[in-house]
C-alpha cells in the first residue's frame, strides 16, 4: 500500500484504458495523481472515484500536441501537488486504417502529434520538474507495434516505434540526473481504443476472438496488466531500470 508513498504522478490519456487503471493502481500505493486527458466527464468521474476511496488525484483537462496547454498544466500540477516524480505518457490514438499510399497528410500528422510528438512534449516539459526532485521516471507506452508490424495502421506503427527510440535515447541524456526512462510495449489489451478499432471493421465480438487467438495465452490482456508494470517502474524497486522495453503481449512477439 505505500510502494509509491510521497511521490506525484502525471498520467496523459488518464480517463480510460490503461490510464484509468494505472491512476486507480498509483493511487492505492500512495501516490498522488494528476490525470490528465481531453475526455473531461471520464476523467472527473475517475477524480471522484479515487478520492472517495481515499485516494488523492485531480483532473486536468490537456491536449498532448499543444506545448504552451503542456507546460501550462504541467505548472500547475507542480504548484498543486509541490513536485513530480513520474510520468506515465500514455495519450495515445489508433488513427487511420488504411493502406499507406491511401492516408492522407492529415490522418498521418493526427497520430504523430499525439502518440509522437505529445510524447516530445511531456518529457521536455517534465525533465525540469523531475531535476528538481532530485530524481525520476519516464514511462512511454509503446506497442508490440513498436518492435514488430502487421499490415495495418501504418502511421500508429511508425509512431511507436519512434516512442521505443525516444525512450533510450532519453534515457542517455538524463541518466546522469538520476532520470530512468523505460518503454512498455503491451500486446491487445481490451481498451477502448481497440474496441473503437474492431467496430471500424465490423463485428466486435468475432473480432475480439481473433485477436485472443492471436496471442499464445489465448485470450488478449487487460488494463490491469500493464497498469502493474507501470507501477513497477514508477517504483524505487525499478531503480537500476531504465532504456528498457518491457514487453507485455501474451506471447505475441516470441511466434
Amino acid at each position: 500500500m505505500h510502494r509509491l508513498e510521497k511521490k506525484t504522478a502525471i498520467i496523459t490519456g488518464g480517463s480510460r484504458g490503461i490510464g484509468r487503471a494505472s491512476a486507480i493502481l498509483l493511487t492505492k500505493e500512495g501516490a498522488k495523481v494528476a490525470i490528465t486527458d481531453m475526455i473531461d466527464e471520464e476523467g472527473q468521474e475517475l477524480e471522484r472515484i479515487i478520492l472517495q476511496s481515499g485516494g488523492t488525484a485531480k483532473y486536468w483537462h490537456m491536449d498532448v500536441a499543444k506545448e504552451k496547454e503542456v507546460a501550462s498544466v504541467f505548472s500547475e500540477i507542480a504548484k498543486t501537488f509541490g513536485k513530480i516524480d513520474v510520468l506515465v505518457n500514455n495519450a495515445g490514438i489508433a488513427g487511420a486504417n488504411k493502406p499507406t499510399h491511401e492516408i492522407s497528410e492529415e490522418e498521418w500528422d493526427q497520430v504523430m502529434n499525439i502518440n509522437v510528438k505529445g510524447v516530445f512534449f511531456c518529457t521536455k516539459h517534465v525533465i525540469p520538474y523531475l531535476k528538481q526532485s532530485g530524481a525520476g521516471s519516464i514511462i512511454n507506452l509503446s506497442s508490440i507495434y513498436g518492435l514488430i508490424s502487421a499490415p495495418d495502421v501504418p502511421p500508429y506503427h511508425a509512431s511507436k516505434g519512434a516512442v521505443r527510440l525516444m525512450t533510450k535515447t532519453d534515457a542517455l541524456l538524463y541518466a546522469k540526473d538520476k532520470i530512468r526512462v523505460n518503454s512498455i510495449h503491451p500486446g491487445y489489451i481490451w481498451t477502448p481504443l481497440v474496441e473503437n478499432l474492431l467496430k471500424s471493421q465490423g463485428d466486435v465480438e468475432t473480432g475480439r476472438k481473433k485477436l485472443d487467438g492471436l496471442h499464445p495465452l489465448g485470450h488478449i490482456g487487460e488494463p490491469d496488466d500493464i497498469a502493474y508494470a507501470v507501477l513497477f517502474l514508477a517504483s524505487d524497486e525499478s531503480k537500476f531500470m531504465t532504456g528498457a522495453e518491457v514487453v507485455i503481449d501474451g506471447g505475441y512477439t516470441v511466434q
